[in-house]
């Protein structure tokens, strides 16, 4: 027990049922160790109706491709049969293919996405 004042003031290592276990020493708990979510890739699928240009817009507006690079990858779609359109986190990327087959469909456009893991 201290005094402090005149007053009697307990602390943590006056009370008998807990002890000073540690003395001096500076505890840090352990941090769990975090890892980097796991990643996914969006593919962009062919179709024979798609308009190329249509494809293009969704690549600028829904993956922030500037055009040259959003041509590219229509350009790879259009003759690989599919192409990366982003890798994303699983959420982020299952959301950005929703959004895709959404808009193309409100445009009246069978535009399809696939989401894989990295």
């Amino acid at each position: 027990m201290n005094e402090l004042n005149g007053q009697v003031v307990s602390g943590p290592s006056d009370s008998p049922s807990e002890p000073d276990r540690h003395g001096d020493l500076a505890i840090e708990e352990a941090r769990p160790k975090l890892k980097p979510p796991s990643m996914y890739k969006v593919w962009m699928l062919n179709d024979d109706y798609t308009p190329m240009d249509f494809v293009v817009e969704i690549l600028e507006d829904f993956f922030n491709m500037g055009r040259e690079q959003a041509t590219r990858v229509m350009l790879a779609v259009h003759t690989e049969g599919k192409a990366v359109c982003g890798i994303y986190p699983q959420d982020i990327a299952e959301t950005k293919a929703t959004q895709v087959v959404e808009y193309a469909r409100e445009n009246q456009h069978p535009l399809m996405c696939q989401v894989d893991e990295a």
